[in-house]
């Protein structure tokens, strides 16, 4: 007689400690793409994302390098990751950001289809997956996904933007 078969369980529910490290590394990854973000003298906000544990998109904010108001971290990411992937469905894939997405950030992860997505710092004004609104709970959308919000490198993620803020006010003409 043999013994019964263990039945299988998501990798987070059996290892969550490992999820946590995972967590912190790659929002580290997407820490270290908005430091670079500040070096251009742009909204310190990165982005990365992860399909089958390989960085398959990583970007920063270039709103101000590109005049282009969707140049975004997060849309920059998701469009190297579709490119790399081959195709427009990220299913499986998760989103690391900075800061909580914005109305259109939060909207092409819906429309992209990411499996979860795990930002840093909330964001009460502008911030669509919980912070101001919420794209990821309207009822009749046909995709819905994970979201962890604040909490992995949520301190250090803060002090970044509220400095390039400070800074910024301090400058002749700033904000």
């Amino acid at each position: 007689m043999s013994a019964p078969k263990t039945p299988e369980y998501p990798f987070e529910k059996r290892f969550p400690s490992q999820l946590v490290r995972d967590d912190a590394f790659y929002m580290s990854v997407a820490y270290n793409q908005a430091v670079d973000g500040w070096r251009e003298d742009e909204v310190p906000v990165g982005a990365v994302i992860v399909s089958a544990g390989e960085v398959v998109g990583a970007a920063h904010n270039r709103v101000e390098g590109s005049q282009d108001p969707t140049a975004h971290a997060e849309m920059l990411a998701l469009t190297q990751a579709a490119s790399k992937l081959g195709g427009w469905r990220l299913e499986g894939a998760t989103v690391y950001v900075t800061k909580e997405p914005c109305p259109m950030c939060s909207g092409a992860m819906v429309m992209s289809r990411v499996k979860r997505v795990c930002y840093a710092v909330p964001d009460p004004k502008m911030g669509c997956l919980g912070g101001a609104a919420n794209l990821n709970e309207l009822p009749r959308s046909n995709h819905h996904f994970e979201v962890t919000a604040g909490g992995v490198l949520e301190d250090e993620c803060r002090e970044l933007i509220q400095a390039f803020f400070k800074r910024k006010r301090m400058e002749p003409g700033g904000f």
